[in-house]
């Protein structure tokens, strides 16, 4: 096993950096084969990421952490777009229910440091619970949303995942998310059409005012401190930090390089 750091990606991301989502996706499934699965909260960028997969036909699975307490608006979106798009979608749950959880640790989502904890329990750990099945997992974050995604690399390394996240739609402009929508006619959550730009559990999510910035209803009762669940390592400060294990051969193919051995 070799070690591959964030910096080490640097070059690779500038010769990613012009390539379309739809070579991005397929150069994940020709890198890490079996080895790669892509993620969803069946939200907006996710709904276009998984019509691309529906369009490829990769056989990329995609990874959906229900979290006991989202919309029923969502787990509808995710269902239709498993049986429209033909699309294997493999439901990841916390190890307790929300009623468990309470019963043993009391409400964490009223406070900031017990919203860290919920979320950690209930969204990270149950993807982390299947980190050894993936070499890399296709995200959806985009530099358009701003905040901590503005700078998100097409390539980043998650530490807690041992794996290569990649972001095919990191530079996709709000104008071109609308003109694919439109002109293939994605999948999305209802809830967007009714003040929610951004939707999470339901315990944690509120519409969303004109005026309001796009994230405002995400843990609004804990003020604006709270945006990120910390699911995705690029949220979390620090979060790329230290490198990832993978096989020296996978490394020379994320690289695009081949390794000479000198005998």
């Amino acid at each position: 096993m070799a070690l591959l750091t964030q910096k080490d990606l640097d070059e690779r991301n500038q010769q990613l950096e012009e390539r379309t989502p739809d070579e991005l996706i397929r150069w994940a499934k020709d890198t890490f084969g079996e080895r790669v699965a892509a993620i969803s909260a069946m939200q907006t960028a996710g709904s276009i990421v998984c019509c691309m997969l529906g369009q490829l036909k990769l056989d990329i699975p995609v990874l959906f952490v229900d979290t006991g307490v989202l919309f029923q608006e969502t787990l509808e979106t995710r269902d239709r777009i498993a049986a429209e798009y033909g699309l294997e979608i493999r439901t990841l749950t916390p190890k307790q229910t929300m009623a468990e959880q309470i019963a043993e640790r009391g409400i964490l989502y009223l406070s900031p440091e017990g919203q860290e904890i919920c979320c950690d329990l209930r969204k990270s750990q149950p993807l982390h619970a299947v980190a050894d099945d993936y070499d890399a997992i296709i995200s959806s974050l985009r530099r358009g949303d701003g905040g901590k995604r503005a700078k998100t690399p097409i390539l980043s390394i998650d530490p807690k995942m041992n794996c290569v996240r990649i972001n095919p739609l990191a530079n996709f402009t709000n104008e071109q998310m609308q003109e694919f929508m439109e002109t293939h006619h994605v999948i999305t959550n209802p809830l967007h059409e009714q003040g929610y730009p951004t939707i999470g559990c339901n315990r944690c999510t509120t519409p969303v005012l004109p005026e309001e910035p796009k994230r405002a209803g995400r843990w609004r009762h804990l003020g604006p401190w709270s945006m990120y669940c910390g699911i995705n390592a690029t949220d979390v400060e620090g979060g790329t930090e230290g490198g990832i294990e993978l096989s020296l051969d996978l490394i020379d193919r994320i690289l695009g390089r081949e390794t000479d051995f000198v005998i």
